[in-house]
């Protein structure tokens, strides 16, 4: 409730506020945006820590574990930055930051498919 609330408030001003000075308002979006992620912050730690403990239960090497949450985490950070950019007005500049996103994820993400279709191979009798 208390982000909708923020979130709906700062909409409002933004909204009044822009016809003026449309600078400040494009300030306050981002400034909201960051606030609201703010109060995600102790829910993802949760997940993270709940997703450890998982990992260490069904005896699941870790480094794969971390690696899934950096690709999540590079998900969600260069979602946050094209919304910010597209806000801008820079559409432009907003696809790049996409195709990094997914360039990145996709070199992190090897070392899995690798392990992965190693394993596959292993299941396949000869």
């Amino acid at each position: 409730m208390k982000i909708v609330g923020v979130a709906l408030i700062a909409t409002f001003l933004a909204l009044i506020i822009k016809e003026q000075k449309p600078n400040f308002a494009f300030m306050l979006t981002v400034f909201v945006g960051c606030v609201i992620f703010l109060f995600l912050v102790d829910k993802i730690f949760e997940i993270i820590h709940m997703l450890e403990r998982l990992a260490v239960n069904a005896k699941v090497n870790l480094v794969y574990v971390e690696t899934i949450l950096k690709i999540i985490g590079i998900a969600y950070i260069a979602e946050f930055a094209v919304q910010i950019t597209k806000d801008a007005g820079q559409g432009a500049i907003a696809s790049k930051i996409e195709l990094a996103g997914k360039v990145i994820i996709l070199a992190m993400a090897i070392p899995i498919l690798t392990v992965l279709i190693e394993t596959i191979i292993k299941l396949i009798p000869s």
